[in-house]
């Protein structure tokens, strides 16, 4: 038995034929935000706040990608 249980990661289901992930980065202030990008209008979509590596790489596990694959936008 123990004590602290491992928290499952919750992955996000999504088109992969559709949609492919990419963090978004503003030049002035850093601040970034993860989401998916449609392939065929090229509009970014977010979906999640991320305010440092740790959580893109949170983001990236529940996508089921590694982090070379993720698209970076500036």
């Amino acid at each position: 038995m123990s004590l602290f249980k491992s928290k499952k990661l919750e992955m996000i289901d999504y088109d992969k034929a559709e949609k492919q992930p990419a963090v978004k980065s503003s030049i002035c202030t850093g601040e970034m935000v993860a989401g998916f990008i449609d392939i065929n209008t090229q509009k970014f979509h977010d979906y999640m706040l991320v305010k440092n590596a740790a959580e893109v790489s949170v983001f990236c596990e529940r996508c089921g990608i590694s982090e070379k694959e993720l698209k970076r936008i500036v």
